[in-house]
């Protein structure tokens, strides 16, 4: 089927469109109040595990906001059905078993993907067939270091206290499962292309919590082997790492398509590690969009005009929308940044 808006695409090839393309993360969520009322029927999980009703929020932002892309309606910890490892979410996600020692590691499954989580890949279908050509859309996957995370926490952290324990205490038995779960990714983001999504994501939420000598020994090569991957399969990648800005470097060298920035660096100055032969993507912090328009339209320009320093740019938050915010000002910010003429 032929897009009919390829600004997003342009953009991650490293081509520049005649406007800037822009989507959001978490862009269909807890701030639009058609998702709101759709959660008052379903439970989270139903929804991440009825096709139809996926495709109805994926698309949702794009029908109120005009962006230039969807992303898949998902969670990044849905593979662990690949696993036989149960997630309540609560509403944060929750495991009741950990997995934190050699024990728990042995009573693990590595199942296929495409079949333990067919129905995030009926979802991409039906959202294809519900987008019917009008924008691309984004697959995603955690990167392995953060997925790992929420198996070995049970939950969100604040000292990653059992992940970093497990890392330095036991590296062996660390590298063996970010190795495991890297496979498990990969064909997981295969699945999604084969079904057919046009771009994909991988988010490394929790990397910020190590050191760039941490990152680089214990998580680089897991990163790498994943994006090697990816690059195979014919569709633009981008990763977003989050909560280090020192280790933007790092993830730049692992050769994906866009680089992600999140807000705790200046965009020039992002540009500047990366060079500015490289694609990027970012980065207004998500709580400019509670203050006033006239703040929202500023510091959005000031995005834009650093922007122009790459070879390209995508225009996203430096992280995932608020739920407190008014869907009217994450409209104005879609309108400031397809209206910016530099």
């Amino acid at each position: 089927m032929v897009l009919e808006n390829t600004s997003f695409l342009d953009a991650c090839r490293g081509r520049r469109p005649a406007r800037t393309p822009i989507w959001m993360m978490r862009q269909a969520g807890r701030y639009l109040p058609e998702y709101r009322e759709i959660r008052s029927k379903v439970s989270f999980l139903e929804l991440t595990k009825t096709p139809e009703l996926c495709a109805e929020v994926t698309l949702q932002p794009v029908d109120r906001l005009d962006v230039d892309a969807a992303i898949l309606f998902s969670d990044i910890l849905v593979v662990f059905d690949a696993m036989g490892v149960d997630v309540e979410f609560n509403p944060a996600p929750e495991i009741a078993r950990p997995v934190r020692t050699a024990a728990d590691v042995a009573r693990l499954r590595w199942g296929d993907p495409r079949e333990d989580v067919g129905y995030v890949l009926d979802a991409v279908r039906a959202c294809k067939r519900a987008l019917a050509g009008r924008v691309p859309l984004i697959g995603f996957c955690g990167a392995p270091f953060t997925t790992l995370s929420y198996l070995v926490e049970g939950k969100g952290s604040r000292e990653y206290q059992h992940i970093k324990g497990l890392m330095f205490s036991e590296p062996a038995l660390f590298h063996q499962l970010m190795a495991s779960m890297t496979e498990l990714l990969c064909t997981y983001l295969g699945g999604q292309v084969e079904a057919g999504v046009d771009a994909l994501q991988v988010f490394d939420s929790w990397a910020g919590a190590l050191a760039p000598v941490d990152y680089r020994e214990h998580v680089l090569p897991h990163m790498r082997r994943l994006v090697d991957h990816v690059r195979g399969l014919g569709v633009p990648l981008i990763v977003f790492v989050r909560g280090n800005a020192s280790l933007l470097r790092q993830s730049a060298e692992l050769g994906a398509d866009v680089i992600g920035v999140d807000w705790t660096i200046e965009l020039e100055r992002a540009i500047a590690e990366v060079g500015s032969t490289r694609v990027v993507q970012g980065n207004l912090d998500p709580q400019i969009l509670l203050g006033p328009e006239a703040l929202i339209e500023r510091r959005a320009r000031d995005v834009l005009d650093a922007g122009r320093a790459a070879r390209a740019h995508i225009f996203n938050l430096g992280h995932g929308i608020s739920r407190f915010t008014d869907p009217g000002k994450a409209r104005l910010l879609v309108d400031v940044v397809h209206g910016y003429s530099g």
